[in-house]
């Protein structure tokens, strides 16, 4: 865990604490929230090394979310339902929608018995490229590569490293390294690097893909759950934003044809690919109104208020992380008042 994970950790056990967070408005927290996951299952055996732990959390912790929600007398909503409550200005019980990203197959095989055991209406984003197998899930070939490797020797962009990856604090310290030389990357350059890195430790990105992936068969039986809605998440998971309108449209409408094509069903809902302010801003946001989308979501931090009804296209979410696995900062977070405090003291990090 990074050090700002730790000492945001700190402070919202310390707003726990003080009680604030059960004092605050219920303005603060808005209409409703939108919750952001992407992997659901047991915690793997990781010998200390787990970069990506943060996108994944455990069967018990979604079991205790969503009790704990409903306790707080959320309505557990669909994501027709959000945007319906939105468009006619419904605002009498707050509610809550779930969303998952990506498109892993623990999203079916584990996830969606606790939503339907729940009733919890909940929804995948899919990138098409899941299924295919054709998609490169680079940060997770970065954190295999160093896995599999004492000694990490690769050169990026003219710049080599010499990396040790011996010992868990420095297969971690490798990974903060090289993460954001490849974020950074244009697209297209970012996944021909992840595929040499991989090559450099005998691994094939594509089986990468494939062991965590949902099968078409698999994603055919969650399109008819009773409980999922199916979304999309383009093709192949690009910065929508670093890509030129007609690769991004391009993007958006294949991924969403490749899901009708096997479902038979046009996804009504979007979320772009990492969803930050550097991966989906307004041209996005108009090109997936234009498209069609119901609604689409992105990764900024907040809630559902009332004016999302007229800005069904760019729609916050609070994530679910890894790294925050106690209801203790769920309730704290769902109270709005660490976001309310960020705009106080903007350098306050809200998950």
């Amino acid at each position: 865990m990074s050090l700002k994970s730790t000492l945001f950790r700190s402070a919202l056990l310390t707003l726990h604490r003080s009680g604030l967070h059960g004092l605050s408005p219920r303005s603060l927290s808005g209409v409703g929230v939108v919750f952001m996951l992407h992997r659901v299952r047991p915690a793997p055996e990781t010998n200390g090394f787990a970069p990506n732990a943060l996108l994944e959390i455990t069967p018990d912790y979604l079991n205790a979310v969503l009790t704990t929600v409903a306790a707080l007398d959320y309505d557990l909503v669909s994501l027709d339902e959000a945007h319906r409550r939105l468009q006619q200005r419904h605002f009498g019980k707050k509610f809550a929608v779930f969303t998952l990203d990506d498109g892993y197959k623990d999203n079916l095989e584990i996830a969606a018995p606790i939503f339907a055991k729940h009733q919890a209406p909940f929804t995948v984003y899919l990138s098409s490229g899941m299924p295919d197998g054709s998609v490169d899930l680079w940060w997770l070939g970065l954190e295999a590569s160093i896995r599999a490797q004492e000694t990490l020797e690769w050169s990026l962009n003219g710049t080599h490293y010499a990396l040790k990856t011996n010992s868990p604090e420095e297969k971690q310290k490798a990974f903060e390294t090289l993460y954001w030389p490849l974020r950074n990357l244009p697209e297209l350059e970012q996944r021909i690097a992840i595929r040499d890195l991989a090559a450099t430790s005998g691994l094939d990105m594509r089986q990468v893909t494939r062991e965590s992936a949902l099968s078409w068969d698999q994603t055919r039986e969650l399109a008819n759950h009773a409980y999922c809605t199916l979304g999309a998440h383009t093709v192949d998971h690009f910065a929508l934003a670093k890509l030129s309108e007609a690769e991004a449209r391009r993007e958006i409408v294949e991924g969403a044809d490749r899901i009708k094509q096997e479902t038979g069903e046009w996804p009504r809902h979007l979320a772009y690919p990492y969803g930050d302010g550097g991966s989906a801003g307004a041209r996005e946001y108009d090109l997936a109104q234009f498209l069609g989308f119901d609604t689409a979501v992105t990764t900024q931090k907040g809630f559902l208020t009332e004016s999302h009804g007229a800005h069904a296209h760019a729609i916050p979410r609070l994530s679910l992380n890894g790294d925050y696995q106690d209801l203790r900062m769920l309730e704290v977070l769902m109270s709005g008042l660490p976001f309310a405090l960020a705009n106080i003291l903007p350098t306050v990090e809200t998950a």
